[in-house]
């Protein structure tokens, strides 16, 4: 099936049958061709054994100076991985729920810089456009995305439904009708994010840039582990239009950062995408990601999903009941299927500090992931001022705490995160106990010498 078919074996295959097919197919570059006779200047040459070991010498990258997809004649086993890593990609994308995906392809770029591609992409069709609708969401590197392809961001801020931060539709509409669609280069929107964000209402906007005529790109961060995540992007393009959607290849098959994979529901634009990359590119992740699949098959992807899935629910109902200790709450965020948020408004009552106290002490205590927002931070990212940033929105009504259950989450990191969450809430109250007991005793000694 894997070569016939392209698909990803149910069973995982062992590391020995793994690594003799990589072998197999490095023997087909020229590199490692007996009596191969190199006379260019990119002759596939490798000065280190480790790094020739590391790559499995398959050292020629993916794709030609023209185009990433392109077969390289010297590098027919490089190629032949490049072509079926994609191949086995879409094949787990349709798994995970979007099951009428066309195509995709793996790119050696982290989310941000293939949000930047798929952008650049654009422009060639919409030559007119200069802005990008855009619900806000508070994470740098998909707001850059935009700047660095040279485009205006037009920030819609979020609407507060409950404690859940939601799609302002309305506004999304207002705005394109204001600048005209077609000064409008697409709209990014946004899956997998922190609550108390929950998913952008893709469906509607999906029908919104179908009615106008204008593209949808979806940064679907770690969104494929989401089968929730994935029935939206299946729903809005059901429903609407949605041209691309992104992911990252380590929060989604837990490999080493440095890919993600773009993909589409029309294939005449997806190869558009991969031939706007200049240059060929590092196999790397590619490598990668075909190696952790072949090894996982789709029963241990699955496996992998469902496991993430109840450690979801038991983060939840074991952080609610932690919550509960505290005078605390578990903030009501349904629509959001990975990230948790936990008030913090008995911290947040006496100082910021003490909020960002927290943050610090859940470090230093080798808690890593969670975030602690506190309320009303101001950041500047790229001449751009954002209230309230890292909540989402200019004033959330408190200070909070995120955790999420992401792929490869485990019970025992739930356990020891919550114990020592706990450890870290009681000390913060012992301390500002502390510190009224020293103003009392201040105020006090201060009013005794006014009435002497």
């Amino acid at each position: 099936a894997v070569f016939t078919k392209g698909k990803c074996p149910e069973d995982g295959w062992d590391e020995s049958t793994i690594e003799l097919f990589l072998h197999e197919l490095a023997i087909m570059d020229s590199n490692n061709f007996l009596g191969n006779c190199g006379v260019g200047e990119r002759e596939g040459r490798v000065a280190s054994g480790l790094v020739a070991r590391r790559h499995y010498r398959l050292i020629h990258g993916i794709g030609r100076s023209g185009d990433i997809s392109a077969v390289q004649p010297k590098a027919a086993g490089s190629s032949l991985l490049n072509k079926l890593t994609n191949s086995i990609v879409l094949d787990i994308l349709k798994l995970a729920g979007v099951r009428t995906v066309t195509s995709c392809f793996v790119v050696p770029m982290a989310t941000g810089m293939s949000l930047t591609l798929c952008f650049l992409t654009l422009r060639h069709k919409r030559p007119k456009a200069k802005y990008i609708i855009w619900p806000r969401i508070d994470q740098k590197s998909c707001f850059k995305s935009m700047i660095t392809a040279g485009f205006e961001p037009v920030v819609i801020e979020n609407v507060l439904e409950g404690d859940e931060l939601r799609t302002d539709i309305k506004a999304v509409e207002a705005k394109i009708k204001a600048l005209g669609a077609e000064n409008i280069l697409c709209v990014h929107s946004t899956t997998s994010c922190f609550a108390p964000r929950v998913p952008d209402r893709l469906e509607e906007l999906a029908v919104i840039c179908a009615s106008y005529d204008i593209p949808h790109i979806v940064n679907n961060a770690y969104g494929v582990q989401s089968s929730k995540c994935m029935h939206l992007i299946q729903q809005g393009a059901r429903v609407g239009r949605i041209d691309a959607f992104i992911q990252s290849l380590d929060k989604n098959f837990m490999v080493p950062v440095g890919g993600a994979i773009i993909a589409g529901f029309s294939e005449s634009f997806i190869q558009e995408i991969s031939k706007m990359y200049p240059g060929r590119a590092s196999a790397s992740p590619s490598l990668d990601v075909l190696i952790t699949l072949l090894s996982l098959g789709t029963s241990g992807y699955k496996q992998l999903l469902k496991e993430r899935k109840e450690m979801f629910s038991y983060l939840s109902s074991e952080l609610k009941k932690l919550a509960d200790t505290h005078n605390e709450r578990l903030l009501d965020t349904p629509h959001n299927p990975i990230s948790l948020a936990m008030s913090l408004r008995n911290l947040d009552e006496n100082s910021d500090a003490a909020v960002t106290q927290l943050g610090s002490m859940l470090f230093t205590r080798q808690v890593s992931g969670a975030r602690v927002v506190p309320c009303g931070s101001v950041q500047t990212v790229n001449n751009y001022t954002f209230k309230g940033f890292m909540s989402h929105t200019n004033d959330y009504p408190c200070a909070y705490l995120n955790a999420a259950s992401a792929i490869g989450i485990k019970k025992q990191d739930v356990d020891t995160f919550l114990k020592r969450l706990d450890k870290c809430l009681k000390t913060s109250r012992k301390e500002i106990k502390k510190e009224k007991n020293v103003d009392e005793i201040s105020n006090f000694n201060t009013s005794s010498e006014q009435l002497e």
